[in-house]
């Protein structure tokens, strides 16, 4: 496969006291290889847990507020196959959160429905997610772009991830991942691509390479994988989701040009050379996009957020669902 191009033109803040040392993701000075992924990013809750207005906003290593989306790097260095992924549910949980697509700076919302938090259902035998759940940044599934593999659009979202690993993560974390391979659903005529791929920092992580080791090491996780996405919504009413390929596993050289078209596609985005929809595209580091924002537009954009602290919940109900064939 080849790389990935570079990315366009990011404006990375200097670290505080260090006055011409321009600090990236993954360089020098910037964490200990692998494992500084997290100290690089923190997040800033707003509006209170489990109601409507919840927002878990990001901020940069120098504390500036940045987009999940659109400002932490897709690549980690060049290296082929290390890419960021921002964690939106940990697995176990039943809570639908996702990256804010549509709002300033992107923070992690709760998915609504008819005012009314969504959570996943639990169908026997599983609890929630049965991954770490969330996304790549600085990719998009154009919805106006058909895929040559699958015939159907995008789903306007970026790229989503589940990540195999041994630890359940925290929402909001960034962790560092290699991609294993790639599960094709189709949601509504629209590609809804889902990324097989495991932390660096997993105790096991240099046991898998492609998507054959996770059938050798993990058996039953993909099959299990395949189940949850095809039956998830059937508690809700809907019928079962379907798949390209018939729900077969591609490669991780497969994944990695989905990946590519995904990247592709997001640049365009932010240079404004196709059309986004209601995609918000503001950013503080992409620094050609017009887009970009200063720091000081951002922390107005935060700090404009607001919800009452006294904001109706409704808590999650926790039932087992079985559904037989």
């Amino acid at each position: 496969m080849l790389a990935l191009r570079p990315l366009l033109r990011t404006c990375w803040g200097r670290r505080a006291g260090s006055p011409g040392t321009v600090v990236r993701p993954g360089a020098a000075g910037a964490g200990p290889g692998p494992r500084g992924a997290m100290s690089l990013y923190r997040t800033e809750a707003r509006g209170p847990p489990r109601s409507p207005g919840f927002r878990l906003f990001f901020k940069n290593e120098a504390g500036h507020y940045i987009s999940p989306f659109h400002d932490i790097p897709l690549k980690v260095d060049s290296i082929e196959n290390l890419f960021n992924m921002v964690v939106e549910i940990p697995r176990w949980t039943n809570a639908k959160m996702e990256i804010a697509t549509e709002e300033p700076l992107n923070p992690i919302k709760p998915d609504i429905k008819d005012g009314k938090l969504r959570y996943v259902a639990n169908i026997f035998p599983h609890k929630g997610y049965i991954w770490n759940y969330g996304a790549l940044p600085q990719t998009w599934e154009d919805p106006r772009r058909k895929d040559k593999s699958t015939d159907c659009c995008g789903d306007d979202d970026p790229i989503d991830v589940c990540e195999i690993g041994s630890k359940v993560l925290s929402r909001g974390e960034v962790i560092r991942v290699k991609i294993l391979g790639v599960l094709a659903l189709i949601d509504q005529g629209e590609t809804d691509w889902k990324l097989i791929a495991i932390s660096v920092n997993d105790p096991e992580a240099s046991k898998f390479h492609d998507i054959e080791d996770v059938k050798k090491y993990k058996p039953g996780y993909l099959e299990a994988t395949l189940n949850w996405f095809r039956l998830y919504k059937v508690p809700d009413g809907k019928p079962e989701n379907q798949f390209a390929f018939n729900g077969e596993f591609k490669s991780k050289a497969f994944a990695l040009e989905v990946i590519k078209s995904t990247h592709e596609c997001w640049k365009a985005l932010l240079m404004k050379k196709c059309d986004g929809g209601a995609i918000n595209c503001t950013n503080v580091q992409v620094c050609d996009s017009p887009f970009h924002c200063t720091q000081e537009e951002a922390r107005s954009l935060v700090e404009s957020v607001s919800s009452s602290p006294n904001e109706e919940s409704n808590e999650e109900e926790q039932v087992w669902h079985f559904l037989g064939k």
